[in-house]
């Protein structure tokens, strides 16, 4: 049995969280939340710190002192992923569900992901001082 069907996230180790990252990038996203509803809407904006080809973060170490609302995933409690994107390992783990047949810890590669049509790269834009996020909402072909 793998390590993520035997274990729940609380009971996996540094390594083994790390390694369930897709590396798609969706998370790094700006997200925008309706006040009334509490509906999590993604935009194509990314964080400045994710490399949009690698759909990595520049500064993982650091990233959560850079960037003010930077979220450090195992942190949260697991009710609060759902602003998560729904193809998201931790989420899906949360939710009792299987990892997708894309995911790395599948197929042996990252390069999985972008064939699926999951990462950012080729989406996403730079974040700017000068972008209004409401027009860049993107809706998940989940």
């Amino acid at each position: 049995m793998r390590f993520w069907e035997s274990k729940t996230l609380d009971e996996m180790s540094p390594q083994e969280w790390e390694s369930l990252c897709d590396n798609c990038g969706k998370c790094c996203l700006h997200k925008l939340e309706d006040e009334d509803t509490g509906k999590i809407a993604f935009t194509r904006v990314a964080c400045k710190l994710i490399n949009l080809k690698t759909c990595r973060c520049t500064r993982y170490s650091e990233r959560t002192r850079l960037v003010a609302d930077c979220l450090d995933v195992r942190q949260l409690a697991l009710a609060n992923y759902h602003w998560l994107p729904s193809s998201c390992a931790y989420r899906l783990l949360s939710e009792n569900k299987e990892l997708p047949s894309w995911h790395p810890l599948r197929t042996g590669s990252f390069a999985s992901v972008k064939r699926a049509g999951v990462a950012i790269s080729g989406y996403a834009i730079e974040e700017s001082r000068d972008i209004n996020l409401q027009e860049h909402i993107i809706a998940w072909l989940d």
